[in-house]
């Protein structure tokens, strides 16, 4: 699906023309992290400075935000890939590099490589890879994975710039996969400010008491989540809290398996699983904690959402997160795969409503200074601009960035 969008003649270059600039991903989606920032970024870009395209590269297996983009002046475009070896599905989006001569093209996480790869080859003058997970494979492994690990490399090389989404992920690209320094640079996410509201309607809706304990967290049920753990601590809590709930909100692979284990515990009045909400910020209202149990992560959305939300939080001390929270200041960090710990942390946070209201109102705080959309995306263009003017072409064609209205 195209939106209508006019796409100026580039070989009728002006000094203060709009900077062309594609967005890739494999998904342009509320669902996801790299996915949720893929969209944000190109949706708030000032249509006055940038021409914005949004390529999606796989088939559609969750809801995606197509109207929002088209209502926005974003065009679409689709590449619906249902394999990786399918190449030959690239060749509309290396068309377009060639045929409009865009000048940057900023890749997201699974697409950074072929990005990167179909960028070089069509000669677009600036490529961004966005490096949005903090996992990186260590030990033991096989070599299909060093390979892919070192393809990945080769491609991060070829950048212009590499985006990490915390202090930790450059540090880990940087010193454990060689990426050169002064290519990577640290680009928190952001999120909007969430209503700070007492608004009860997801209490409502699944039949809560207004006094009794709601935990709960808002993520993709995939493995590196540890919700088998949230499950676990679930046990613990619904024993010093007979009322207590637990909401998980979201869709994903591991579903049925947390389901089943949250039957063999008897807690199918305690934890619900409410499926995939666009309403986050009124399923976050419903609960006094909130919660990330993650294995390993960049720097969540859901977090920096809780954080928005004035929510008191408990986390795993993995990733970015560290670099986002402050043990004992702004939420309750707990090591990673020890279910006592959380339900002692959320324990802890349930019985002092003083030290809950405290980490909530310094998170909210927080968020406000650091990790605001608004800020995200005007370090954003300035990062294109900046980049651009350099380039062969931005000096071939006297080209400056155009003022803002």
């Amino acid at each position: 699906m195209r939106s209508e969008v006019h796409i100026p003649d580039a070989n009728q270059a002006t000094p203060e023309r709009k900077l062309r600039v594609v967005a890739l991903c494999s998904l342009f989606s509320v669902v996801g992290g790299a996915e949720h920032v893929a969209t944000e970024l190109v949706l708030r870009l000032d249509g006055s400075r940038f021409e914005r395209t949004a390529c999606s590269t796989r088939v559609r297996l969750v809801a995606s935000v197509d109207e929002e983009l088209v209502a926005a002046g974003v065009r679409l475009v689709r590449i619906d890939r249902r394999s990786r070896w399918q190449l030959f599905a690239w060749w509309p989006l290396i068309s377009l590099l060639r045929r409009e001569r865009i000048d940057i093209l900023h890749a997201h996480g699974s697409s950074n490589v072929m990005g990167t790869l179909i960028a070089r080859l069509a000669r677009v003058p600036i490529v961004i890879t966005h490096v949005h997970t903090g996992r990186f494979d260590s030990g033991p492994i096989g070599v299909s994975q060093r390979l892919h690990r070192r393809v990945e490399r080769l491609a991060l090389s070829r950048a212009d710039a590499v985006l990490a989404v915390s202090d930790g992920v450059r540090r880990r690209l940087v010193e454990d996969e060689g990426v050169d320094p002064s290519l990577v640079r640290t680009f928190p996410n952001g999120v909007p400010t969430l209503p700070h509201t007492s608004d009860d309607r997801v209490r409502r809706e699944l039949a809560i008491p207004s006094d009794a304990p709601v935990v709960g967290t808002v993520c993709v049920l995939r493995p590196e989540k540890g919700l088998d753990v949230l499950v676990e601590s679930s046990v613990i809590l619904s024993k010093l809290f007979p009322r207590l709930k637990v909401l998980i909100a979201g869709i994903g692979s591991e579903e049925a398996r947390l389901r089943a284990m949250v039957a063999k515990a008897g807690l199918e009045e305690t934890v619900l699983f409410l499926g995939a909400r666009r309403d986050v910020p009124h399923v976050l209202a419903a609960l006094d904690v909130a919660l990330c149990t993650s294995d390993w992560e960049g720097m969540p959305i859901s977090v920096l959402e809780y954080m928005a939300a004035g929510k008191a939080v408990v986390s795993t001390r993995v990733g970015g997160i560290p670099d986002v929270l402050e043990n004992g200041r702004e939420a309750l960090l707990v090591d990673r795969r020890d279910p006592a710990a959380v339900a002692e942390a959320v324990a802890c946070l349930l019985q002092d409503d003083v030290l809950r209201g405290q980490l909530g109102a310094r998170a909210r705080e927080r968020h406000r200074r650091d990790f605001e959309v608004d800020g995200m995306v005007k370090r954003l263009e300035h990062l294109y601009e900046s980049l651009f003017g350099p380039t062969q072409r931005a000096r071939q064609e006297g080209w400056r960035a155009r003022r803002r209205p």
